[in-house]
């Protein structure tokens, strides 16, 4: 199964190296519970349309039994394997359609948890955060980084959502713990044969198959275009006039359809860590792999090490795993799981000492640091299980795009993106023909449409060293949200995310929310 180095802000939030010396808190706390009963799942009797999310028609109005929905507040259950959160912290559901072309059809339970907000008198409102992925869990995530965003929960009620297909609000599942090991084990991300490239589709449409046969009703409906509607659904059912949220990576793409639909509900809306709207899947690996490179380049020179020869060395690493991978355990460090546990720890420059010690043990025969990188990006515990986020990750993302490369395309592609890098340049090329190849439902378009003309200021930050979405693409966000909406801020500096990293990018980022201060076009940290 493929990995996918697109949309994630777990490093950059800093939990990667809590994962990495205790081993949780990355796989087992993000775990999918099975669709809620009432649900969308197999069982729902929920038709599948491939056309669903994308009607030539206005939809229709919602029902009462939706819009005056009263969410009921109760304590939080723990997520699997992980810590109850407090007892300030209190979930609900709410109620949302599969298709909101038939509102009055089958519907599924969006989860929700809140804090309050501490300064009942000044609140401001609701923040509804997500974090992206996509596919990461906001119920299980916000309280473990509500310490990052203390000072926004003295005016807002902080709210964190699984999206539809995420977690407990009908969590996609494509395969069995057993099932994701096996492919984990013995398929070549970068394949260098035809056997290799033949397994390595297979592999993709028996992804694609198993997420039919578990949660096929649902797959057309798990678009960013219904995310938003639900988005939108909760505002209201919240009892907010307008939508205040923060939106990370895959969460700014969310953001960004939010506006283009709602322009006249949105209130302060955070876009950091841009997903550039104006891509392709080609796009992406293209701009991805010149990303990681500068990342890693950058990384390079901080260890006094010249880019090119220390890409040679690690690329050298790889192609020795490739012909014989490291026994650790009863496990092996694969050429594949390699690069996973390099890409990861390019999310945050804190980590970079990371890398430097797994790369030194990989060249002297010890491949358990690497392995254990990965292991935490793939969401594998200390038990072998993995969580699920993967599975919602593809079937958004293959909900969302209308293209499927092919393998004679990714392979030509291969060259450019080799030399752009030859670390990242291999998978990233692959990655496009495989991550949607015989996806079971058409994608919706070739990339979102953001265009928000009339809607308030958004807050667009980008960070000049981003390795998973790099900077150009907030100056594109910002440029198609339109003039007088996308407001660009700059930070100079690493890593996938500024807030809560950059001081001034998070002095900026709380005057916006907290004051309505809209800084200047252009403001650079």
């Amino acid at each position: 199964m493929s990995i996918r180095v697109r949309m994630t802000a777990l490093a950059a939030a800093g939990v990667l190296m809590a994962g990495c010396a205790g081993a949780e808190g990355g796989a087992s706390d993000a775990t999918s519970a099975p669709p809620p009963t009432g649900g969308a799942g197999p069982s729902s009797g929920v038709t599948a349309d491939p056309s669903a999310g994308a009607p030539a028609k206005p939809l229709p109005a919602l029902p009462a039994s939706l819009t005056g929905q009263r969410p009921d507040w109760r304590r939080c259950p723990a997520p699997e394997g992980g810590q109850r959160p407090g007892a300030a912290w209190r979930c609900a559901t709410v109620t949302v359609p599969v298709d909101y072309a038939k509102p009055d059809g089958a519907t599924l339970r969006v989860a929700l948890i809140r804090k309050e907000a501490a300064d009942e008198r000044n609140r401001i409102g609701s923040l509804l955060f997500n974090f992206g992925g996509p596919g990461a869990s906001g119920v299980a995530m916000l309280p473990r980084l509500e310490p990052e965003y203390r000072k926004l929960g003295e005016r807002y009620d902080l709210v964190g959502f699984d999206p539809r297909g995420v977690g407990r609000s009908a969590g996609v599942v494509c395969r069995s713990d057993a099932e994701t090991a096996a492919a984990e084990a013995g398929v070549d991300l970068t394949p260098d044969s035809v056997a290799e490239e033949a397994a390595y589709l297979e592999d993709s449409a028996r992804f694609g198959a198993g997420c039919a046969r578990r949660s096929g009703a649902l797959l057309p409906h798990t678009t960013t275009t219904a995310t938003a509607r639900d988005l939108d659904l909760v505002r209201r059912v919240l009892g907010d006039d307008r939508l205040h949220y923060f939106g990370i990576s895959y969460g700014t793409q969310l953001g960004g359809t939010y506006a283009h639909l709602f322009p006249e509900n949105v209130g302060r809306l955070v876009l950091d860590a841009v997903v550039d709207p104006t891509a392709d899947a080609v796009g992406h690996a293209r701009h991805q792999t010149i990303g990681f490179q500068r990342a890693l380049d950058n990384y390079l020179k901080s260890t006094g090490q010249d880019p090119k020869a220390g890409t040679e060395r690690i690329t050298r690493l790889l192609r020795k795993l490739d012909r014989a991978p490291l026994t650790v355990g009863e496990r092996r460090l694969t050429e594949s799981l390699a690069l996973t546990g390099i890409a990861v720890t390019l999310y945050g420059q804190a980590n970079w000492p990371l890398l430097t010690e797994a790369l030194d043990e990989a060249e002297r025969g010890r491949g358990a640091a690497l392995l254990q990188l990965a292991d935490w990006y793939n969401d594998r515990d200390e038990r072998g299980r993995y969580s699920t986020r993967s599975h919602s990750q593809r079937a958004i993302s293959c909900a969302d795009s209308s293209e499927r490369p092919s393998a004679p395309q990714a392979k030509a592609l291969e060259s450019e993106l080799r030399g752009l890098s030859p670390v990242f340049g291999p998978f990233l090329a692959w990655d496009t023909a495989a991550w949607c190849a015989d996806w079971p439902v058409k994608g919706e378009r070739a990339h979102p449409e953001v265009s928000a003309p009339g809607a308030a200021p958004v807050l667009v930050v980008g960070t000049t060293g981003d390795p998973a979405t790099p900077y150009e693409g907030a100056e594109r966000m910002a440029k198609e949200l339109g003039a007088g909406v996308g407001v660009l801020v700059t930070n100079r500096g690493e890593g996938h995310g500024a807030y809560g990293t950059s001081p001034c990018v998070t002095r900026t980022v709380d005057a916006y929310l907290l004051k309505g201060t809209v800084p200047a076009y252009g403001t650079t940290c």
